[in-house]
């Protein structure tokens, strides 16, 4: 395995970007006609339908008498779990309301005009749906990651959805699920759990909003219910991007790279420097540590395929390039990190200097590791106690302010043509047009 060296005036400079940027974009025609079958037959014959592609996909029999778990054994689980976990959960938490609270908006009203108050009313949801993948490996982090803003935006009820395996759900999921505050828990996954929670089973509540990350399934299935429910993102495959200058260690960011790449083969990762000798201590660490990874051919392909070292004339010129790929993890290994922050325009997290990893974020940073994916860091944001409220527009003119700005009102409303919504306000300021 062989990273890729190539500097930002080579002539296939923008299209090997191109490539990395789209990848992942296109659902395949065949499995978007799977889940848009999956998502119909739930809504349409809800547990009999759920059910079914559960015990086919999932290999997890499952009734409504064991569709979710218990509460019982959910707290058991917070048990069970070694010591030494249970506190690295507790410290995650800690850390997440920490960061989160601070997100946290008020409603206000403004009255600084006569006879007129203005103002926005902040509502959190009703009930949210989690979605943890539920493959290979738990992950706990993301119930951590989800559940924790959720409960601090004062989201009424949270429930859970991941697969389950043999009828079991792994003992460090169910314990983070109850520290985090999540309220049911149901052993259901891949694209039928989402429609499930979007138009509710008689065993699965219908959410008001989706969020977590999943594979492609759960992403195109999260893609169809959009609109019958809220969704957080579309989540892609995962990537980072680190600029680096000679200040770097070059297995700190050849370890940093693979740090992503080991997720899966669409990852991505890229190394931007103006140093081309630290680009080329870095490939040679990148093929040594990649030798010696549990997924060390998932890595490889992922670096062989979506992987780059860029060479750049500045690092001015490497955080520019950075903005573009608008990443979802961006790490500053550089010698004066804050200064080259301000030049960043485009990142769903970063990460500043030496000794801050990207794993630090998914964590125990504190701050969240449900990130914009796919070059949507340009517009979106890491998942937040924002995305569990609603604001709703609150208004009060007394007859005085009508009256003040009736004729204004009325000349807007005729110049589109709408003649009853001006007469809405002229028949209070005027009386009825006899």
């Amino acid at each position: 395995m062989t990273i890729r060296i190539i500097h930002s005036q080579d002539a296939d400079f923008f299209e090997i970007c191109h490539r990395i940027r789209h990848r992942g974009r296109n659902i395949d025609p065949s499995v978007l006609e799977t889940v848009s079958l999956i998502v119909s037959e739930v809504e349409r014959r809800g547990d009999e339908a759920l059910f079914e592609y559960t015990a086919t996909y999932d290999g997890n029999p499952i009734d409504a008498d064991t569709v979710e778990v218990g509460a019982a054994e959910c707290d058991a689980a917070v048990n069970t779990i070694d010591a030494s976990l249970r506190e690295v959960l507790s410290v995650a938490v800690e850390r997440l309301e920490r960061y989160h609270r601070r997100q946290r908006e008020t409603s206000w009203m403004n009255d600084d005009e006569p006879d007129v108050e203005i103002g926005q009313m902040i509502t959190p949801l009703e009930r949210v749906g989690i979605y943890a993948p539920g493959g290979l490996a738990p992950y706990p982090s993301t119930v951590l990651m989800a559940a924790v803003p959720a409960r601090i935006a004062g989201v009424q009820e949270v429930v859970l959805a991941t697969p389950g395996r043999k009828g079991m759900i792994h003992p460090l999921i169910l314990a983070a699920a109850r520290m985090a505050g999540v309220g049911r828990v149901f052993q259901i996954g891949g694209a039928q759990a989402v429609a499930a929670l979007a138009f509710g089973t008689a065993s699965v509540p219908r959410v008001d909003k989706i969020v977590g990350p999943g594979n492609i399934y759960v992403a195109t299935a999260k893609k169809i219910v959009f609109g019958s429910v809220g969704i957080d993102m579309i989540a892609g495959p995962s990537e980072i991007v680190v600029i680096a200058d000679e200040t770097a260690n070059p297995d700190y960011v050849a370890a940093d790279l693979l740090s992503q790449a080991e997720h899966d083969a669409m990852a991505s990762a890229v190394l931007i420097t103006p140093s081309p000798v630290l680009a080329r201590q870095t490939a040679r660490s990148v093929e040594d540590q990649c030798a010696r990874l549990p997924r060390s051919s998932i890595a490889a392909r992922s670096l062989t395929d979506y992987g780059a070292i860029i060479i750049t004339n500045t690092l001015e010129e490497a955080a520019d390039i950075a903005s573009d790929i608008a990443p979802e993890h961006l790490e500053l290994m550089v010698g004066e990190p804050k200064t080259l922050l301000g030049r960043v325009r485009n990142a769903g997290a970063v990460f500043l200097g030496h000794h801050t990893p990207e794993a630090v974020g998914d964590y125990l940073a504190g701050s969240n590791h449900i990130l914009p994916t796919g070059g949507t860091a340009r517009f979106a944001s890491p998942l937040g106690v924002y995305d569990f409220v609603k604001r709703t527009s609150v208004v009060s003119f007394a007859e005085p302010a009508l009256r003040r700005y009736g004729d204004m009102i009325a000349a807007f409303a005729a110049a589109e043509g709408l003649d009853a919504h001006g007469r809405s306000v002229t028949i209070r300021c005027k009386g009825p047009d006899r």
